[in-house]
């Protein structure tokens, strides 16, 4: 794969000083080619590049429910998207809900331009980010998750893809960017697995530009009662569901405002605006 012209040198703000930069090369985004080394900002903090996974977590990896720990299972990781994710929402909605369809209106609702930049927040294997990238090759995109598994398959895919993008392993909670970064946002089913979902949802208005758009997919609880048995069964794990309504409060809390909503089943799609 001939390296992305578009591809810009990106700055990343440090995580353990708030006012200090982290300059991350372009060639940390060309996942042909394996990019190794090291960054660090001008107070010394150090961070490794490890075949193009910038890492800014190392062994301080936070706290996490069972749910958010399987998702560092190489097995997880190797058969989340092609075995679980593009045939999920045909099994959660009832019906058949191809992944294209999916896809389509992640496009249409986010609307990627070139020379802009969107981040995958949660990404797992960028399934989004890669696509956004597709879509629009002069767009650049970050692509951020905790899990190095998921990083490394979302590298693999990306590579076969022929797409390029920056692949971040980093706190959701505590972004490690300036305000006002991003001119999208979006996530894929991530939203049900967080511990701090309002914490998460908070860091991300602050990383949105005020005319950016946040692209959200993710699960309600459901209408009928045996269905809700079992997802009440499963919280244990750390999973959380809420309702339309409840989801559209937590949303405004951190402040957004619902564009557009789109519901089948238990799956709800969401375009978000900052208030």
């Amino acid at each position: 794969m001939a390296p992305n012209i578009y591809i810009k040198k990106m700055q990343f703000r440090s995580p353990k000083y708030e006012q200090a930069s982290i300059a991350i090369p372009s060639e940390a985004a060309d996942v042909s080619r394996a990019f190794n080394g090291t960054v660090c900002s001008n107070k010394g903090d150090e961070y490794a590049i490890n075949n193009n996974i910038i890492d800014f977590l190392g062994d301080e990896a936070p706290a996490m429910s069972w749910a958010q720990s399987s998702n560092h299972w190489k097995l997880t990781a190797s058969i989340y998207e092609d075995i679980w994710r593009k045939r999920s929402l045909s099994i959660l909605t009832g019906e058949e809900f191809p992944i294209k369809k999916e896809e389509k209106l992640l496009i249409e609702w986010l609307n990627p331009q070139p020379n802009k930049l969107y981040l995958d927040v949660g990404c797992s294997t960028a399934l989004y980010g890669r696509e956004v990238k597709k879509s629009q090759p002069e767009c650049d995109l970050v692509a951020l998750d905790f899990s190095t598994q998921m990083l490394q398959e979302a590298r693999l895919k990306a590579e076969a893809d022929q797409v390029d993008l920056f692949l971040l392993r980093a706190d959701a909670r505590h972004m490690p960017f300036f305000g006002a970064t991003f001119d999208g946002l979006m996530m894929g089913g991530t939203l049900n697995e967080l511990t701090d979902p309002l914490k998460v949802l908070y860091e991300s208005r602050r990383v949105l530009k005020k005319d950016g758009v946040f692209f959200m997919m993710h699960l309600v609880k459901a209408d009928a009662w045996y269905a809700r048995l079992l997802q009440d069964s499963v919280e244990f794990s750390g999973l959380k569901f809420w309702t339309i309504d409840e989801s559209n409060q937590l949303f405004e809390r951190a402040g957004f405002r619902v564009a557009d909503q789109f519901t089948k089943g238990i799956v709800c799609f969401s375009k978000l605006l900052p208030a």
